[in-house]
């Protein structure tokens, strides 16, 4: 009698499809953990700036860089994100940067 190949229930869940498609790829899910962060850090850019109710420009402006620098630090594929800059941005808007150390998920 031949094994049937068992079959994994379908998902729409992101974390669950990169899990399956990652594996145990330990240099895989640290470009997708390094990629993840970058997404996180300019959606945090971007939401402060709107928040503050500023164009790229105007922040450009506060932080003492030019539009095109904030536009990339707004993109999400940008790897270059400096501690120096967020603390920069974050005095330009009047808000504190935190930084945490979180344990590992295993």
């Amino acid at each position: 009698m031949a094994k049937k190949k068992s079959r994994k229930r379908k998902t729409s869940n992101a974390v669950e499809i990169l899990d399956r498609i990652t594996g145990n790829d330990r240099q895989l899910r640290r470009m997708i953990e390094v990629a993840r962060i970058n997404v996180l850090v300019s959606e945090m850019i971007y939401e402060a700036r709107t928040a503050a109710g500023l164009t790229q420009a105007a922040l450009a402006r506060r932080v003492g860089t030019t539009q095109s620098v904030i536009s990339r630090l707004e993109d999400a594929d940008y790897e270059g994100h400096s501690l120096t800059m967020l603390q920069r941005i974050a005095e330009a808007l009047h808000v504190r940067l935190e930084l945490r150390f979180v344990p590992e998920v295993a």
